[in-house]
């Protein structure tokens, strides 16, 4: 096991509270599906909000570690921004996260959240910070 898939084992904790499946990981791009249950759905039956939110950033925060990890970097949230278009009540989540920008400061992902019919259902823009270990100067001040 390289460093990048041990670092992405070890960041499974949150994703198994939301059953977060994920399919491919890459710096270009990567995907997941969350079959729904019960604890991630509303009173009223749909999907919660915040579970889209969720499964759109940790997408986009997998995708960036996967592209700056070997060279010493580290991706945290930074913004997070998601359109709620449609709700799901039954099925299951499919999600697909593309870069459209992959800096060495900043990442920014386009996710599209479908329903498992295809249909869109909600559309996040994710950005990451990218940090680098300090240099020793930084460290000394």
């Amino acid at each position: 096991m390289d460093q990048v898939d041990a670092v992405l084992q070890a960041s499974q904790a949150f994703d198994s509270l939301l059953g977060l499946e994920i399919e491919e990981v890459s710096a270009d791009i990567v995907r997941a599906r969350v079959p729904l249950r019960a604890e991630i759905m509303q009173p009223i039956g749909i999907v919660h909000g915040g579970v889209y939110a969720a499964i759109a950033e940790t997408l986009a925060s997998r995708g960036t570690l996967a592209g700056v990890l070997r060279d010493g970097g580290y991706a945290v949230g930074l913004a997070n921004n998601t359109s709620f278009l449609r709700p799901i009540s039954e099925g299951a989540i499919e999600a697909v996260a593309r870069p459209l920008h992959s800096g060495r400061t900043t990442w920014v992902w386009d996710v599209e959240l479908k329903d498992d019919r295809g249909r869109r259902c909600a559309v996040s823009r994710v950005t990451i910070a990218v940090r680098w270990p300090a240099e020793p100067a930084e460290l000394s001040e």
